[in-house]
């Protein structure tokens, strides 16, 4: 299939370049990670190890080989340092930001330190690489900043309002990036993210994603908890759509830039149907998963009840085409899931 992104792809192989990620050592970080070194690029990354884990890089490490991890150099820092920004931004072509203090839950229990690192440290970055004169910063939004608005499917013109502190630091990262375009000419491009899932998703701690979490469940015999009656609904994206979104968005031309873009699979999916999905892969492995129910409890403050990403602005100017939808996706990652977290 020659498309957007092979070609983008093809290219990279052909002009190796330097990347910046920043929460390297962490889900989405590590993943973009592996795929930059596998097309032969040059990766700075990093990461004050927070919510990111050694072990990640490790993996990485194991799949790529030591002649691509040689292309990449770690700097254990944190972005709400602004010399530690502007040192990992020296030299960079493209930026792909992804550090920051994810869910809603603990933005609600803990908003200063939510606003430290998802706000703070956004401009601390975002000034660093406009110093650097980066050719592109890529920066993760979020699906959070459509808030209230009950439209679906949703679209990028049209948010309501924040319904989480973390909701608002994802809102802010935005309006500060469009400032910077209007003030000083630096453009960049927010994808914000629809429940994104895949291999080295952190199952553990209060505030893990549901896939991860119940996978682990299933697996070792522990409850499964459902908040709310299982009808919520979203539309989660598998990692490697993901990733393909970064890219594209990084090497896309100038007519792309200063824009948000839904990064997601564009079709949603209930609680109660993915628990069901992912029952039926664990059972294949742990017969006795089969017969087990959720643990119905209370719906989670800050939720939204249903979320639905119209992708065609992303297809139309990044030339971006998901690959993996929900189940698809579950069964590239219930392999790894399995080896993770079974006894």
């Amino acid at each position: 299939m020659d498309d957007a992104y092979e070609q983008r792809q093809e290219q990279l192989l052909r002009n190796p370049c330097t990347w910046l990620v920043t929460g390297v050592a962490g889900f989405i970080g590590s993943n973009l990670l592996e795929t930059l070194l596998q097309l032969g690029q040059r990766v700075v990354g990093l990461d004050n190890f927070s919510t990111g884990y050694q072990h990640n890089l490790d993996e990485v490490r194991h799949r790529v080989g030591m002649e691509a991890w040689k292309k990449f150099h770690c700097i254990k820092g944190d972005i709400r340092e602004l010399t530690v920004c502007h040192q990992a931004c020296q030299g960079v072509d493209y930026v792909l930001h992804q550090a920051a203090l994810g869910s809603v839950p603990r933005s609600i229990e803990d908003p200063i330190n939510t606003n430290e690192n998802n706000s703070t440290g956004f401009l601390h970055i975002l000034v660093a690489a406009r110093d650097a004169r980066v050719h592109r910063f890529v920066y993760a939004a979020s699906s959070s900043t459509y808030g209230d608005h009950p439209g679906l499917p949703k679209v990028e013109e049209k948010i309501g309002h924040p319904l989480s502190p973390y909701a608002v630091t994802k809102l802010v990262n935005e309006l500060y990036a469009a400032v910077f375009a209007r003030t000083y000419g630096f453009k960049s491009v927010g994808l914000r993210y629809f429940n994104i899932f895949g291999q080295r998703q952190d199952p553990e701690g209060a505030y893990a994603a549901v896939i991860p979490r119940w996978f682990a469940g299933l697996l070792k015999g522990e409850p499964v908890f459902i908040n709310g009656d299982g009808e919520t609904s979203r539309d989660f994206c598998f990692v490697d759509n993901c990733v393909q979104a970064n890219i594209l968005a990084a090497t896309a031309g100038d007519a792309a830039a200063d824009q948000v873009y839904n990064v997601a699979f564009g079709e949603r999916s209930s609680l109660n149907e993915l628990f069901t999905l992912i029952r039926d892969r664990v059972a294949e492995r742990v017969p006795a998963a089969r017969e087990v129910q959720p643990v119905y409890r209370d719906f989670r403050a800050g939720d939204v009840r249903h979320s639905l990403a119209d992708i065609g602005k992303a297809e139309q100017l990044l030339g971006y085409k998901p690959r993996y939808s929900l189940r698809s996706g579950l069964d590239q990652a219930a392999a790894w899931y399995m080896h993770r977290f079974s006894s």
